[in-house]
Parts: structure tokens; C-alpha cells; sequence
């Protein structure tokens, strides 16, 4: 712990996510073998500060170390800047040309983007791997090289495989170690530490007041998806240094700066007429309480239904009653008062002429037989039940408060909801 705590502070890692602690511990622990490593991750995430870390830590920190970002050169030259060339293998080679491998022997070379690079490359590297051995473009004389590769990807490598854009033998050989990035996304409760940490860094900079953030503009900074990780939490941390008019932010400030930080991953249909944008989050409640009124219909269902084949219910052809198994009714079962036998008519559903009927008042009740006692039921009271949407999603936000002994954000995860909107509903219904 100590160990991690000391790389975090050296190359300015900020966090205590698990999801990033176990990749620092991955890097750290494979970083003095020389296994070769795929760091996994999404763009603006920090692979290359893992690429370094690894190399800082290796027995070949006193040698050179490159980045080489595949998707950066182009396809006709990524060969001659990998393995370098001799004079006149191709128009413009005026003179003989060291590769990387070659110029950075003893050292490590981070190929960022891999899934980049091209099928004919992929072959050449492939052979560095396995052998140590190279030739450049236009010769034929084999060279050897001692480099440590380390390979960084943003793109599903299997899926490439699948699809022939990438070897299959390159990538398992890759793969030795692979260390997964955690995205921002993924490690929300390290944003409030990194947008602090850019503030003070860029209020430095620029010779200003450090901003910071009010509540609300918190929960939207945490509750965002963060497409562009790091980078983009980065930029618009600098933004809101130099454009801010005051150096406390609110929601509104954030907004401007990031228009799709309200933007949710619901499901729901516009309506007619309406551009599809704006505050839905309302909406969030009320699919919690339908799906929550949907599984007790169905608990309901179920304990009704286990009741009938327990207690040997018998229910008249015209009860009005859903449609139930034909089986629970068929067959024969005893009267309630003497030993014949007699045949229960089978149930047949709901008559779409039920309520035109006089039905004798016997005919609702079922009758419930028992060998010892038979057992007679009260009339009942039936009370329609409260439908309002108001009323309901009012009680489901005081449940969800009271089991999480009023933790506002812990009862938000359970509500499927934001903090900001279980606040504005807590403010909306005076649950203070």
C-alpha cells in the first residue's frame, strides 16, 4: 500500500477507485520482468502514464524510452519508422534510415493504438516478438533487437480478429499481461479529487482563484458519462477557469460549458411535437414504480393461485375471477356435506356476459373444504387502492429515505434516480 501510495504521488496519479488500484498493482508487479503488456482502455484515460510506470519500474529505466502512436503514421511509411530502410528502397530514400527498433535497443517502446496498425506490420512485429529479429524495408540482411513492447489499445481486439483487421497469433502474444484502465465513468467517486486537482493546477497557471463547485453542480460533475475521461474532465476544468465570471460554479455554468451533461440514457418515447431535449428526470421515479407494481400483480398472482390448489378451492364456471389452469377444477372432489362425489364444472374464464347475469350471491364466494371443520369467509370491503402517480412516487421516495436512514445518495442508487433529482423531489414534496 505504501508502495502505491509512493507511485500515485511520483507520477501524479489522483484516486483511490479499487478499479484503479488494481491496475496499478497489475503494472507495478509486472513492471521489473520483461513480459510483454496490453494496457486496455478507453481514449483520454492515461495508458501512456501506465506505459512509463511500467518502464520506471523495469531494469531498463536507464534506457530510452518512445511512444509511438500507430494511428498517427500512415501505412506506407509505418514500416520504415518501425524498422527503419536502406537508400533507395523506395522514392525519397536518399539515404539509409534507423527504425525505432533499432535506435531504442535496451529500452521499451509503447505502441499506443495498436489495433491501427497494418496487417503487414502486425506480421514484422510479430517476428520482434518471438525472435528479436527485424530486417529493414529494402535489404536483406536480418538485424536482432533486446526492446521491451508495450501495447495499448481503445478498440475491442477480439472483434478486429473476428473481423481480419488483426491477427490472431499477435494478439494472444500480446496479451501476456493485460492491464484494464479503468474508465472515469467507472470510478465516480474519483472526479470531485481530479476536477479539484485541475482547478488548483490551472488557478496557478493562470494567476486566479481556484473555482470550485456548489451541490448541485457537484451531483452533475459525477453524474456524468465522460465520453473523454481525463481529457475532457481536464479541458473543462481549464474552461471554467478562464470563463467563469465567478469562481463558485453552479449548475447553470456547468451547463454551458458541457450542454449534454443533463442529457439521459432513458428509454422513452418524444412527444409529438416536443425537440426530444430537456428534463426527463421526473420520469425516473415513475418507471421504478411501475416495475415495482408489476412484481407484486405477479406476487399477488402467485400466492392467489397457490391458495386455490392448497385449500381445494372450487371456484363456479361464472366467477369472476381471471383465467386460471383448467386443471386446478376438473376432476372430482368431495361435497362439503356428505360423502358423494361430485363434479366440479370446469372453469371456463370470464363470460363476456357476467355482468348481465344475476348471479346468486354464493356464486362469488369460494368454498373452501376441509376434513376437519369447513370454514366460512365474512364479507369483504373492497377498497380501491390509491393511483395517483403523485401520491405513490411521494411514499417511494420516504421508504427509500427511511431504509437508508436519510443518506441522500445512497437512497438515489436504490431509486434508479440522480441526487439532483431526488433533491428537487425532496424540496417538491417538503420531505426535509
Amino acid at each position: 500500500m505504501q508502495q502505491l501510495q509512493s507511485i500515485k504521488q511520483r507520477f501524479g496519479i489522483i484516486g483511490r477507485s479499487p478499479l484503479l488500484e488494481r491496475a496499478l498493482g497489475t503494472a507495478i508487479r509486472v513492471a521489473p520482468t520483461d513480459l510483454t503488456v496490453l494496457i486496455i482502455g478507453e481514449s483520454g484515460v492515461g495508458k501512456e502514464v501506465f506505459s512509463k510506470i511500467i518502464h520506471a519500474l523495469s531494469a531498463r529505466k536507464h534506457n530510452q524510452f518512445i511512444a509511438i502512436n500507430c494511428g498517427a503514421i500512415p501505412e506506407g511509411t509505418i514500416n520504415s519508422e518501425l524498422f527503419g530502410h536502406e537508400k533507395g528502397s523506395f522514392t525519397g530514400a536518399t539515404a539509409e534510415r534507423k527504425g525505432y527498433f533499432e535506435t531504442y535497443d535496451g529500452g521499451t517502446i509503447f505502441l499506443d493504438e495498436i489495433g491501427e496498425m497494418p496487417l503487414d506490420t502486425q506480421a514484422f512485429l510479430l517476428r520482434v516478438l518471438e525472435s528479436g529479429e527485424y530486417i529493414r524495408v529494402g535489404s536483406s540482411k536480418v538485424l536482432s533487437t533486446d526492446v521491451r513492447i508495450i501495447a495499448a489499445t481503445n478498440a475491442n481486439l477480439p472483434d478486429l480478429v473476428k473481423k481480419g483487421r488483426f491477427r490472431e497469433d499477435l494478439y494472444y502474444r500480446l496479451n501476456t499481461v493485460p492491464i484494464n484502465v479503468p474508465a472515469l465513468r467507472e470510478r465516480r467517486e474519483d472526479i470531485p479529487l481530479l476536477f479539484r486537482k485541475f482547478a488548483l493546477d490551472f488557478a496557478e497557471k493562470y494567476r486566479t482563484e481556484a473555482v470550485v463547485l456548489d451541490e448541485q453542480a457537484g451531483m452533475l460533475l459525477v453524474n456524468y458519462n465522460w465520453p473523454g475521461n481525463i481529457r475532457e474532465l481536464r479541458n473543462v476544468s481549464e474552461q471554467l477557469s478562464v470563463l467563469a465570471e465567478t469562481r463558485e460554479i453552479s449548475a447553470d455554468d456547468l451547463i454551458k460549458i458541457i450542454p449534454g451533461i443533463m442529457n439521459r440514457n432513458l428509454p422513452m418515447i418524444p412527444e409529438k411535437g416536443s425537440s426530444g431535449s430537456g428534463d426527463f428526470q421526473e420520469r425516473e421515479i415513475l418507471y421504478k414504480l411501475l416495475f415495482d407494481m408489476k412484481s407484486d400483480l405477479n406476487d399477488l398472482k402467485s400466492l392467489v393461485f397457490e391458495l386455490i390448489k392448497t385449500n381445494d378451492l372450487r371456484v363456479s364456471d361464472s366467477h369472476p375471477l381471471p383465467r386460471i389452469e383448467r386443471s386446478l377444477y376438473s376432476g372430482n372432489e368431495h361435497a362439503r356435506m356428505g360423502g358423494e362425489k361430485s363434479v366440479a364444472p370446469p372453469f371456463q374464464g370470464v363470460r363476456e356476459d357476467v355482468e348481465e347475469r344475476e348471479l346468486e350471491p354464493e356464486a362469488f364466494r369460494p368454498i373452501l373444504l376441509d376434513n376437519k371443520s369447513h370454514v366460512s369467509y365474512d364479507s369483504m370491503e373492497l377498497v380501491d387502492e390509491n393511483l395517483s402517480l403523485e401520491e405513490n412516487e411521494k411514499e417511494l421516495i420516504k421508504r427509500a429515505l427511511k431504509k437508508h436512514l436519510g443518506k441522500r445518495k445512497e437512497a438515489a442508487e436504490d431509486l434508479g434516480i440522480s441526487e439532483r433529482t431526488l433533491y428537487r423531489k425532496i424540496k417538491q414534496y417538503d420531505l426535509q
